[in-house]
């Protein structure tokens, strides 16, 4: 054994444990934490998740609408892509409309906020009108346009609403009004009544309780104190509660949430029961693309109202929670868009649009999990239905073309190159026929784009 220079044999000593790698790890975790958070803060984050994620909302709920509407086409002697063909036909004009609310200016659309809350109002008059209007399951609030085709008037009262309703506010609010309660409740207040009243009229609760939402939106963006914040949600609750005691079916849907039987005592609660029993079928991945055994007869409303049951089924827990993260990237991107901007229609018009879409996703799938009443409203950009799919496009458009007025958004969109122009530039002709002052108009706008882009953007 060796000995030190005392004599005394040597100890051992331990080995020291190895910080290099854990250091290394750590150093990785932190880049790729600042690199996420860089790209979340870039001007045109909002601008791409409301892009991407309708797009992708919307070609799902495509997928999701032919395979769960099958059963219900081939039952009433239809081809089975009949409803899917429909619903396409609405998605390619809903898209023409995204593309042009898209590239509107902020003036054209609130030159557009009273001719369509005009036309939203008349055409639900009409509703009443007999032999105009037309009832489907209960409700009067359709209107038939020939042939197998229908149009229901009160989900483009919910944009009408979130158009003028933007437009009053920003109007008061540059004139210093919105201090006073009069003018923060007249004439705002009364027409969203007016139009709650129109919707009830023809017993359609759920698009009540969707421009209730917006309604109250828009008051608080407007900054309405909590006492009349409250007074006005009172109010509603009162009504709601009156119009809920005084329908049998409303009470029925009530006492239906959390029921595990589909007849719990004289309430039947087949609906409800069968829309869990898909979700608790499809597991972690779901039972396969076509494969529901729900849609065969059992689940009523299928590729309507609860659609997420069958994709639930389907896709499993993971295709759900794929919809519901596109949804919550959808409603963050709106947030985002409403508070970051100087303008006050574009603040009252985004946040509203967030939340109607937002609201109506969580009362659709509150519903299909049974924590909330059925209420009969479809889930946004996903199931069948062309009346709901085009104004809800319309408002997505709304939205891209409020991220794109950011001016840190529109400087970055600015110096955007096409991408084979790039590739042409790498090298050859392409390159020695560049203006001699391209590089220095380039260096200019990176430098006022970086003056541009508000505190913490990348």
């Amino acid at each position: 054994m060796p000995t030190s220079r005392t004599g005394r044999p040597a100890t051992s000593r331990a080995p020291k444990r190895p910080v290099a790698p854990r250091l290394a790890r750590q150093n990785r975790a932190l880049s790729l934490y600042l690199r996420a958070r860089s790209g979340w803060d870039r001007p045109l984050t909002a601008y791409y998740l409301i892009l991407g994620g309708s797009l992708l909302i919307t070609v799902l709920g495509l997928v999701m609408v032919y395979s769960a509407s099958q059963i219900t086409a081939l039952q009433m002697s239809l081809p089975g892509s009949y409803f899917f063909r429909k619903q396409l036909l609405a998605a390619g004009i809903g898209t023409v409309l995204l593309l042009a609310a898209s590239r509107m200016p902020v003036r054209l659309h609130r030159a557009l906020a009273y001719p369509i809350l005009a036309g939203a109002v008349v055409l639900m008059v009409l509703v009443q009108i007999p032999g105009i209007g037309v009832s489907v399951n209960g409700n009067q609030n359709w209107i038939s346009l020939g042939g197998s085709f229908q149009i229901q008037p009160s989900e483009f009262g919910k944009l009408a609403l979130v158009l003028w309703g933007a437009d009053l506010l920003a109007r008061k609010q540059e004139r210093k009004l919105l201090t006073q309660w009069k003018h923060m409740l007249v004439p705002l207040v009364p027409a969203g009544f007016m139009l709650l009243g129109l919707i009830m009229i023809g017993g359609d609760m759920g698009t009540a309780i969707i421009l209730t939402a917006i309604l109250f939106g828009l008051l608080w963006l407007a900054g309405a104190p909590t006492r009349l914040f409250a007074g006005v949600l009172s109010i509603a609750a009162v009504l709601g509660l009156i119009l809920i005691k005084t329908s049998p079916n409303r009470m029925a849907r009530l006492q239906c949430l959390g029921a595990t039987e589909p007849q719990s005592g004289p309430v039947d609660c087949w609906q409800a029961v069968h829309g869990i029993y898909a979700l608790a079928s499809g597991g972690i991945f779901g039972s396969g693309l076509g494969a529901s055994v729900e849609k065969w007869g059992q689940l009523p409303e299928a590729h309507t109202d609860f659609i997420f049951a069958v994709t639930g089924e389907e896709l499993g827990l993971a295709g759900t929670l794929s919809v519901l993260a596109l949804f919550a990237a959808l409603g963050y991107a709106g947030i985002r868009v409403a508070g970051r901007t100087e303008d006050p229609f574009v603040r009252y018009a985004a946040g509203g649009v967030t939340t109607w879409i937002t609201a109506q996703a969580v009362i659709n799938i509150g519903a299909v999990l049974g924590l909330l009443p059925i209420a009969g409203v479809p889930l946004p950009l996903f199931s069948y239905g062309g009346s709901a799919l085009l104004p809800t496009m319309f408002a997505i458009g709304l939205l891209i073309a409020f991220a794109r007025q950011d001016p840190a958004a529109r400087m970055a969109l600015a110096m955007r190159q096409p991408r084979f122009g790039r590739k042409r530039g790498a090298g050859g002709p392409a390159r020695t026929e560049r203006p001699a002052g391209a590089s220095r108009r380039w260096n200019t706008m990176r430098r006022r784009a970086s003056a541009a882009r508000s505190s913490g953007e990348r």
